[in-house]
C-alpha cells in the first residue's frame, strides 16, 4: 500500500472515530444541524485531500483545527445574511440541549468559545486544546479561566431576581 493511501485511510479512520465530536463542535458554532453536517463533510474532504502534509501523530488535532476554521469561514461568509427568528434552528436531535448555556457562549470571543467547547463539550485535556489551537498551554489555561468567569457572570445574572 502506498504511503498516500495509508495516510488517507488513517485520516478517514480518525474522522469516523471523531465524527460525533466534530459535528457537536461545528454545531456550537453555527447552531444549525445541516450547516454543522456540511462543515464536517467539507472538513473531512479537506483533511483527506491534504493529509500527506501532516505527520500522523498530529492528524487528530489537525482535523479539529480544520473543522474549527471551516465553521468560522462559514460564519464569516454568512455574516451579511440576516437570519429571522423563524429561521433560527435548534437541533431537536442534538445532544447539546442546554440552550441557556449555548446562548451564554455568545458572550465569549471566538478564541474563548473554542477553548470552552473543546474542554467541556468535547472533554479534551488542556494540552490537546493547546495543540489544536497552536497555543501555549499557559495561554489556554488563562483563556479557560477568564471564559469560565464570563460564563458564570452571564449565567447567574438573572438569578438574584428569582431569589427575592
Amino acid at each position: 500500500m502506498k504511503k498516500t493511501q495509508k495516510m488517507e485511510d488513517l485520516t478517514a479512520g480518525i474522522i469516523l472515530d471523531e465524527y460525533e465530536s466534530l459535528y457537536r463542535m461545528a454545531y456550537t458554532y453555527v447552531r444549525n444541524e445541516s450547516d454543522a453536517m456540511d462543515i464536517v463533510q467539507e472538513s473531512a474532504y479537506k483533511a483527506i485531500t491534504k493529509c500527506q502534509t501532516v505527520k500522523p501523530r498530529y492528524l487528530k488535532t489537525w482535523i479539529y483545527r480544520i473543522t474549527i476554521n471551516t465553521a468560522i469561514d462559514l460564519i464569516r461568509k454568512n455574516k451579511k445574511e440576516v437570519i429571522g427568528i423563524e429561521d433560527y434552528e435548534y437541533g431537536a436531535e442534538d445532544s447539546y440541549q442546554d440552550f441557556d448555556t449555548l446562548d451564554a457562549l455568545n458572550v465569549l470571543s471566538p478564541r474563548e468559545k473554542q477553548v470552552i467547547v473543546l474542554r467541556f463539550f468535547e472533554d479534551m485535556k488542556l494540552a490537546e486544546i493547546a495543540e489544536i489551537l497552536n497555543e501555549n498551554l499557559n495561554s489556554v489555561k488563562s483563556v479557560l479561566y477568564r471564559s469560565l468567569k464570563k460564563l458564570k457572570t452571564e449565567l447567574t445574572e438573572g438569578e438574584e431576581h428569582y431569589e427575592q
